[in-house]
């Protein structure tokens, strides 16, 4: 039943395996310097059979952290710590591209060192809270990137990018979903700018796109990829023109010719299958949920090339190896999902027998 996620395939200039991914969940486990540690090489290469290990999102530069201990992949001990967990990874015969995420909005100053506003396309506030060190907060109005602003923060997806390639990477994902920055662009509610980054669908796709462009030039598109999330309302997300925009939005990227599209579905079949037609190279799909039978037919019919998962990954180190004996699955223990050690983050069993 499971048979078509076993088929080796290739991605960009990767041979892989298998056809299951490990998508990027944020664990809040680095040091408040945003250094990956020991505990996160252990945790990665522990789930390196996954065809591709996808990281946690990375923060490319410091006004690019949102939550609290989140890795960042800016800083030289940044890059070193990364190298550890990438060697890890490596040695484990695994491969791994780093996430690059910048939160925007979805940030509050108690999180970071250097506790300034956090920065967003339009001087707007999220609803909801942030957990900070001291308990929920509200998060504050950010304050509205300049035109120059935002094309130094394209420049800063660059360095992140060439960064994570002397860390060591495969490759990286740009995080262009789930209400981050470049999905604020992206939207209507949280974009009301008016220079030539608002406004117009065409101008709100600009920093997707420069974005896009800048980290294939830096490190070839056959290392880039990146990760969309349609009509997703995470993090006080409201698009009111998701159908036309997904498919320009693929029309202005296909031309990079990049190594994969990361679709995080939300349940429109029709958008799927336009975006699946439109996109060139691999598509990778997240449905969520347990129901790998669904995954495979995913692959069977041609929707995805490769399909993601999270909380299975999360609590199954060696998912595939257990899949393919048929042995029971570890449950995810939600409380441990963000912060703290190695309970619920390291300590999953595998599969034995």
């Amino acid at each position: 039943m499971l048979d078509s996620l076993w088929t080796p395939t290739t991605l960009g200039g990767m041979s892989l395996p298998h056809r299951l991914v490990m998508a990027p969940m944020t664990r809040d486990r680095s040091t408040p310097e945003g250094v990956p540690t020991e505990l996160n090489a252990e945790y990665y290469a522990q789930r390196a059979s996954h065809a591709l290990v996808i990281t946690e999102g990375t923060q490319p530069s410091a006004d690019g952290q949102g939550y609290l201990l989140t890795p960042g992949i800016h800083k030289d001990e940044q890059i070193a710590g990364w190298r550890m967990v990438t060697d890890a990874v490596h040695d484990a015969d695994g491969r791994i591209v780093i996430q690059l995420m910048h939160t925007g909005r979805i940030a509050h100053p108690d999180n970071t060192p250097h506790g300034r506003r956090p920065v967003a396309p339009s001087a707007i506030r999220p609803q909801g809270a942030m957990f900070t060190a001291s308990g929920p907060q509200e998060m504050p109005t950010p304050r509205a990137l300049s035109t120059q602003e935002v094309a130094a923060t394209v420049d800063d997806f660059r360095r992140a990018a060439a960064a994570a390639i002397a860390a060591g990477a495969d490759g990286v994902e740009i995080h262009g979903a789930n209400g981050y920055l470049v999905h604020q662009f992206l939207s209507d509610n949280t974009n009301q700018r008016t220079d030539r980054y608002g406004g117009s669908l065409d101008n709100r796709l600009r920093f997707a796109v420069e974005v896009a462009a800048a980290v294939a030039d830096e490190i070839g598109a056959e290392r880039t990829g990146i990760r969309i999330s349609p009509a997703n309302p995470y993090n006080d997300i409201a698009e009111s023109d998701t159908a036309k925009l997904y498919p320009a939005l693929l029309e202005a990227l296909c031309p990079l010719d990049l190594a994969y599209l990361h679709v995080m579905h939300t349940g429109d079949e029709r958008l799927l299958g336009t975006l699946r037609a439109l996109w060139p190279t691999t598509l990778i799909l997240n449905r969520g949920g347990t129901d790998l039978s669904a995954r495979a037919k995913d692959i069977d019919n041609g929707t995805a090339d490769l399909v993601s998962v999270g909380a299975l990954a999360l609590a199954n180190p060696d998912l595939a190896a257990r899949l393919r004996a048929g042995a029971p699955l570890n449950t995810p223990d939600p409380a441990t999902f963000y912060g703290g050690g190695a309970a619920g983050y390291t300590d999953y069993p595998t599969h034995t027998g």
